[in-house]
C-alpha cells in the first residue's frame, strides 16, 4: 500500500543508498524469539548526526559521532540486554581495519515475546548476520533485530522505507517496538481503534516501547545537517501515532552515503592532507530531504506492521500480525 505523496526509490529501501542489511533470527522452543540485525553502509567513515527523540534506551557510540560528526562503523540492532556482545562482535569483526572502534548498536525490548535474561545473542550470529548481509531486497518485520517486537498492539519489527526528493534519495530503516494501538494513524486516518481488541498482554503500560531509526542519503550533507535531518525522522514517528513517551527509548541516526574524500586516518600520518573540500546541500534545499524524511520513516514504520506476522512466545503472550487486507479495510472505513 502506498504511503504519503512522494515516489518511492527502485527497492522501496534503505538498500536504494548502498545500505547493505543482514539478519540473524533466533526463534528456538516457546521462549526465544530474538536476533540481531546489522547495517553496514557502502563505506566509511561518512558524515553523520544523531537526534533523541525521548532517551530511555540505548545507541552506543553517539557520543563520538556527536563530537567528530562521523559513522566509523556498521550498526547492529539486537534486543536490550544483547547490546554488549553485539558491540564487541563488532569490534573484533573491525580488528585489522582500525585501531580502535566504537560502534553503533541500538537496542528495543523484546521481553514480552523472548526469554531477554538468556542472553540467548551470541558473538557467532552477529558475525553470521554480516556474512548474510546483502545489498538486495532487505527482509521485513519479525526478524533478525525486530524478531520480538510489538509495534502499536501489534506484531512489529523491522521496516524499511525510501522516498525520492528531486535528484536525490533519503531511505529508512526502523527496528520499531513502540506505540499505542488506539493512536495508530496511517496516511492521516486513525485506524487504531477499527482493527479489533486482541491487545498484546503486556506488564507495563502500552507505549512503552522503543524504536531506532536508521536514516540514509546520498545528499551531501555536513554532520549538523545530518542532525537536523534525523530530527525530522521522528515527524514520521509522530505521524504514526508514536508520542516519544517516559518509557520509550527513540533514537534516530543519519548519515550520507557521500564519503567526500573523508579521510579514515585518525592520526597525522605521511600523505595525510591537511585540508579536503566538501560540498554540501544550500538549507533552503534541505526542505525536500525533510519531507522525504518524514515519509520514509512513516512508510518504514508501516512496512514493518504490514511484514509483521502472529506470533506467539514467551508464557504464551501472543502478538497479532495486523495483515494487508484488514489494514487496507480500516483505511477505507476510517
Amino acid at each position: 500500500m502506498r504511503v504519503g505523496e512522494l515516489d518511492p526509490g527502485p527497492r522501496d529501501s534503505i538498500a536504494d543508498l548502498g545500505v547493505r542489511v543482514g539478519h540473524t533470527t533466533l526463534i528456538e522452543g516457546e521462549d526465544v524469539r530474538t536476533g540481531v540485525t546489522v547495517v553496514v553502509p557502502p563505506e566509511l567513515p561518512l558524515f553523520a548526526g544523531a537526534h533523541r527523540l525521548n532517551g530511555n534506551g540505548e545507541l552506543t557510540g553517539l557520543h563520538w559521532i556527536r563530537e567528530a560528526g562521523c559513522l566509523t562503523t556498521p550498526i547492529g540492532l539486537t534486543n536490550t540486554h544483547s547490546v554488549g556482545v553485539v558491540r564487541d562482535a563488532i569490534v573484533a569483526a573491525m580488528v585489522g581495519e582500525a585501531d580502535w572502534s566504537l560502534p553503533v548498536v541500538g537496542e528495543t525490548w523484546d521481553g514480552v515475546l523472548n526469554d531477554i535474561n538468556g542472553f540467548h545473542v551470541r558473538a557467532e550470529h552477529v558475525h553470521e548476520a554480516f556474512a548474510k548481509a546483502a545489498g538486495g531486497p532487505v527482509e521485513e518485520g519479525g526478524v533478525g533485530g525486530g524478531t520480538g517486537m510489538i509495534c502499536h498492539g501489534f506484531k512489529g519489527g523491522l521496516g524499511t522505507a525510501s522516498r525520492r526528493a528531486g535528484d536525490w534519495t533519503v531511505g529508512v530503516l526502523v527496528q520499531a517496538n513502540h506505540g499505542r494501538r488506539s493512536r495508530l494513524t496511517v496516511n492521516g486516518k486513525p485506524v487504531g481503534t477499527l482493527l479489533g481488541s486482541d491487545v498484546v498482554p503486556l506488564p507495563w503500560a502500552e507505549g512503552s516501547g522503543s524504536i531506532i531509526v536508521l536514516c540514509a542519503t546520498d545528499a551531501p550533507l555536513l554532520p549538523h545537517q545530518c542532525e537536523r535531518l534525523a530530527q525530522r525522522c521522528a515527524l514520521g514517528i509522530g505521524r504514526t501515532g508514536g508520542a516519544g513517551e517516559t518509557s520509550s527509548g527513540d533514537l534516530i541516526l543519519a548519515f550520507s552515503t557521500l564519503r567526500q574524500g573523508i579521510p579514515a586516518a585518525e592520526e597525522v600520518t605521511p600523505g595525510l592532507p591537511r585540508t579536503i573540500p566538501v560540498t554540501m546541500v544550500v538549507d533552503p534545499y534541505l526542505d525536500e530531504l525533510f519531507h522525504a524524511a518524514v515519509e520514509a520513516t512513516e512508510a518504514a514504520i508501516v512496512n514493518a506492521l504490514l511484514a509483521g506476522e502472529t506470533m506467539t512466545g514467551r508464557n504464551g503472550a501472543t502478538a497479532h500480525g495486523v495483515g494487508a487486507e484488514r489494514l487496507i479495510d480500516a483505511l477505507a472505513r476510517s
